[in-house]
């Protein structure tokens, strides 16, 4: 009795150890021998790659580069520059400063070769990390797209004096860049348009038509601009632009359209109101004219990594191909690889 008592416990405690076993069920998706793709890179395939990606990135290399160098970029510094000489030593007293003039009128660069319609107008901004998680997450999206009472993770720019609801409320709204800038060349004014300088998505679905500004700037530390009551936040097209926060700490946003052509060597007179206050973290303020190719803005980063990259893959089969020919190695048997001595796709099973 005894001994069919242990067999019966021993039988039990098996069927238990089944039943806990968390060994997965047998199949051949999970054991990975399902019929697959094996290319053997042999040197005739792997110099065929490189030279390939060489003849393509190469080409394009030299396109990118062509396109960038028919760009025509017009770039003026103003920070240092439009600071009246008696506040040189302190600027932040200069810029924050409600008695001080800020109106600044001066001579950019002269065109140097015509600039063909449409001229994008860029203010650009160096060492503003607008990419800092605290910056970045004070705002409130759902505010912007028509809950306008919402404020969660909007401080410290909640609430107005009056208690009622900021909007748009946040840091990244609060802050935003409020320089303006007038162009004029041969005393005849140059039109800045701002229409459709935005994301066709953001100002139809990011930005609610219906939702206005309110208290927006009301309180005792201003932070940037303001913005007109009157104008829903889909047409608040300078603040959607600013709300698109940079990645890095030194961009360009743009402030505006030329729908009219510079000749080469015309000499345009800039009348800038700065307002904006980068000097308390040492920061840099440009205003940049610039035309666009295909690839955009003037860029010979992209060319240059083409190029790279082609002439890298161009060396690379040059070498493979004296390697093979000086010192030449026998390849192995392909029919020794296990897929192959197995062509039903069963592998090896562990």
């Amino acid at each position: 009795m005894a001994t069919k008592t242990e067999k019966g416990k021993d039988g039990g405690d098996s069927s238990l150890a089944k039943k806990k076993s968390r060994r997965p069920q047998y199949s051949r998706f999970s054991q990975q021998e399902l019929p697959a793709c094996k290319p053997i890179l042999s040197p005739g395939w792997v110099v065929s790659i490189f030279i390939t990606i060489g003849i393509v990135f190469i080409p394009i290399g030299f396109a990118a580069l062509f396109a960038s160098e028919h760009v025509v970029e017009i770039k003026f510094q103003y920070d240092q520059d439009c600071v009246p000489a008696k506040y040189k030593n302190d600027m932040v007293a200069y810029i924050q400063s409600n008695d001080t003039d800020k109106t600044c009128t001066r001579k950019m660069p002269a065109v140097s070769a015509t600039m063909k319609s449409p001229i994008y107008v860029y203010y650009q901004i160096d060492h503003y990390f607008q990419n800092h998680r605290r910056y970045v997450k004070s705002r409130n999206d759902k505010q912007l797209r028509g809950d306008q009472n919402n404020t969660a993770d909007c401080a410290p720019e909640r609430y107005a004096n009056n208690g009622q609801a900021i909007v748009p409320c946040g840091l990244v709204a609060w802050s935003l860049f409020n320089d303006t800038y007038k162009f004029s060349v041969k005393n005849k004014t140059v039109e800045v348009s701002k229409k459709d300088i935005t994301w066709k998505s953001d100002r139809e679905k990011k930005f609610s038509s219906k939702v206005y500004p309110k208290n927006f700037q009301a309180g005792g530390l201003i932070g940037g601009g303001k913005l007109n009551s009157s104008i829903p936040l889909s047409g608040q097209e300078d603040l959607i632009v600013w709300m698109r926060t940079a990645a890095l700490p030194n961009f360009r946003k743009l402030y505006g359209r030329i729908e009219e052509d510079l000749e080469a060597h015309d000499q345009i007179t800039i009348e800038l109101q700065n307002n904006y206050n980068t000097y308390s973290f040492k920061g840099t303020k440009s205003v940049i004219l610039s035309t666009a190719s295909w690839i955009g803005g003037k860029n010979d980063l992209m060319g240059i990594a083409y190029l790279t990259i082609g002439g890298t893959c161009l060396f690379l089969a040059i070498c493979f191909i004296l390697m093979y020919v000086l010192k030449p190695r026998p390849l192995g048997d392909t029919s020794y690889l296990s897929w192959n001595r197995n062509a039903s796709g069963g592998g090896l099973r562990f």
